[in-house]
């Protein structure tokens, strides 16, 4: 097992690639169902470049769109989540209905009568899994059969009990690819993470694949708030488990080079007594993942030099490593294994 070249890396005409194949046809984790209770409430978002959103309509609906005007192609929504009545596009006051229908276009003359019914919002897929809000842009695989070995592997964890807390979004320069790399293996832990490496028995960390699925458990030591369970979904999805909670992430290229991570927490107990709490359990996962910042830019620069020739992944520690490579390659339809 070797890693991948280069220039799946820094390849631009690869991450164009990688948006039409890996990204557009994927169902993305959007966010917490917590946020679509009411009509009008929507969470908008970038993927990979591709602006959506989705929306509770005035029928109850849940329904997920381009983030685009049919008009001029502006952006409808700043990412985000909020409550609107209607979606009124802010370059030239084009208003559409919830349901995606134009409602109105402005200033249009008599001569040059629009027919409304021509230009509703470009619609995506939307689905809810547990509690959490998923959306596909053209894809046709079912969310169920993308979610492969996860509901067998949390189908103990109340995961729907967890409440939503904050979100943090963290960005950093270097490919995505090179982070999940980064994200799916323990082999980098004591070097990078030294007090993460004292919390656990490092000898007995273990990383196990299953269908879309990267699994890495270690046993616990001392006061650590992680569980000892963390695991990656394809192709860019993350879940940790701590005590009274758990965070999801999304591993979002806004760049060849450049990558958003997407951070949501949920906790059992969202009392205010437990506001302190929940802070520092916060805190210190995202002390734990900037830790990797420094050491992925590197990384990509080192790719870029040219004097890189890809290394051997060990069996042990990077199984996961080649999942995902592969999967990455069978998905930009390339066969040869890395």
């Amino acid at each position: 097992m070797k890693n991948l070249p280069a220039e799946y890396y820094t390849d631009p005409a690869i991450f164009l690639k990688e948006q039409s194949d890996v990204f557009s046809t994927s169902w993305q984790l959007i966010g917490s169902a917590a946020h679509l209770q009411h009509s009008g409430d929507y969470v908008a978002a970038d993927i990979a470049g591709t602006k959506v959103f989705v929306v509770r309509d005035q029928a109850g609906e849940l329904r997920g769109f381009r983030n685009l005007c049919r008009h001029r192609g502006a952006k409808l929504l700043e990412e985000g989540s909020g409550h609107c009545r209607s979606i009124r596009c802010p370059y030239h006051n084009w208003v559409y209905r919830l349901d995606g229908s134009l409602e109105r276009a402005p200033w249009f003359d008599e001569t040059e009568r629009l027919n409304l019914d021509e230009w509703p919002l470009h619609r995506i897929t939307v689905g809810i899994w547990r509690n959490l809000v998923f959306a596909c842009v053209a894809g046709k695989i079912t969310l169920e059969n993308q979610l492969g070995g996860l509901a067998e592997e949390i189908k103990n964890d109340p995961i729907e009990d967890y409440q939503w807390a904050g979100q943090k979004r963290m960005v950093f320069d270097a490919n995505w690819k090179i982070y999940t790399d980064n994200f799916v293996e323990g082999y980098h832990i004591p070097g990078i993470h030294p007090d993460f490496f004292k919390a656990i028995d490092f000898e007995k960390f273990e990383t196990t694949t299953g269908a879309n699925l990267v699994r890495m458990t270690a046993p616990v030591r001392d006061d650590l708030f992680y569980q000892g369970r963390w695991l990656w979904m394809w192709p860019n999805w993350t879940l940790s488990f701590f005590d009274g909670g758990m965070n999801t992430s999304r591993i979002n290229p806004i760049g060849v080079a450049r990558t958003e991570l997407i951070y949501d927490f949920y906790f059992a107990d969202a009392s205010e007594a437990a506001r302190a709490a929940r802070d520092a359990v916060i805190k210190s996962n995202i002390a734990v993942i900037e830790q990797d910042f420094d050491i992925c830019a590197q990384v990509h620069q080192n790719y870029l030099s040219g004097g890189y020739q890809p290394g051997p992944l060990s069996p042990k520690h990077e199984q996961g490593v080649y999942q995902f490579q592969t999967s990455i390659k069978e998905a930009l339809g390339e066969s040869e294994k890395p």
